[in-house]
């Protein structure tokens, strides 16, 4: 039986309208998949049943009637119907224009069009006209790379900041917890010996896959605090077994809300991100070894690949 992966519960703008932040459809990373993702993807989106019911039961735990709801990066519009149906009224930027022609006509069809405004905007750029209870962002790829929910976020925090009195909104997820993990991972296809990145399911006992030390968490954001952006990583653990350590797996576990009167996380996890070395390494058993890293947030897969590493101790 699979064991699923860990929950671990738990410059400034003016304020206005998407006139303040113009969009640029000549953008040179417009149509990068995995930061800007066009229309034809999200349906394997919308298919993620974990992560949408994850997201609709965070967004029916938190959101109240009433409510003020932000959504940065909208794209179908799916997790706003979520808020809008709670009772409140929701904002929902979305920057690719196809995207925001398409939310447009699915929240009329579901008839949330008067309840959804969606706005043609940057999220990093956009500040809402009045102040907000609730974002919801989910620009979320595993170890926090390729998208850009960090970099939205934390410009999203200084803005509003600049803009507003008070508090800050509450962030739907609240927190994600990044991991890594050495392993051995199977790279034949049909006899032919190919180490490539891959990405699987989110569950660690699989198939081709063999742990060789425990999964350890090497970041933990919390959204309301200071988002790093840049990773630079030397984690110490001991080896469970004797192998090959050929390939670091990646998990990111998001804990999206907490509900305080079942005390227990919503959490949702990304695809588990399985990256090979560029010289696998044997391990004896109770041996300490060295994980070696470094990334920026919202870089690329390539980028942290070159950097991955595993020293020996003895």
């Amino acid at each position: 039986m699979n064991r699923p992966a860990p929950l671990v519960p738990s410059p400034a703008a003016p304020a206005g309208s998407a006139s303040q932040n113009p969009v640029s459809a000549a953008d040179s990373d417009e149509h990068l998949l995995g930061q800007y993702i066009p229309l034809l993807y999200h349906y394997n989106m919308l298919q993620d049943a974990d992560r949408v019911q994850a997201f609709q039961a965070a967004i029916n735990t938190v959101v109240q009637p009433g409510m003020h709801v932000l959504e940065l990066g909208g794209g179908t519009g799916i997790l706003s119907s979520f808020a809008a149906r709670r009772g409140a009224r929701v904002t929902c930027v979305e920057r690719l224009p196809a995207l925001v022609e398409a939310s447009r006509g699915f929240l009329a069809d579901n008839g949330l069009d008067d309840r959804v405004t969606v706005v043609h905007a940057d999220a990093a750029r956009y500040v809402p006209d009045s102040p907000v209870d609730v974002v919801v962002c989910e620009m979320l790829h595993v170890a926090l790379l390729r998208e850009k929910q960090a970099q939205v976020i934390r410009a999203f925090k200084q803005n509003y900041r600049s803009a507003f009195d008070g508090a800050l909104p509450t962030f739907i997820p609240e927190v994600s917890i990044l991991m890594a993990q050495p392993v051995h991972q199977c790279f034949d296809f049909a006899g032919y010996h190919a180490p490539v990145p891959s990405f699987h399911a989110p569950v660690l006992e699989r198939e081709g896959t063999a742990e060789l030390a425990a999964l350890s968490a090497y970041a933990n954001i919390d959204y309301a605090e200071t988002i790093p952006l840049d990773f630079a990583v030397a984690m110490r653990m001991k080896a469970d077994v004797a192998g090959q350590i050929n390939a670091l797996r990646f998990v990111t576990q998001n804990v999206l809300a907490v509900d305080m009167q079942k005390q227990q996380a919503i959490t949702w996890a990304n695809q588990c991100m399985v990256l090979p070395l560029a010289t696998p390494i044997s391990i004896d058993k109770d041996q300490n070894m060295v994980l070696r890293f470094a990334y920026g947030a919202g870089g690329t897969v390539e980028d942290l690949q070159q950097t991955v590493a595993v020293e020996t101790l003895a």
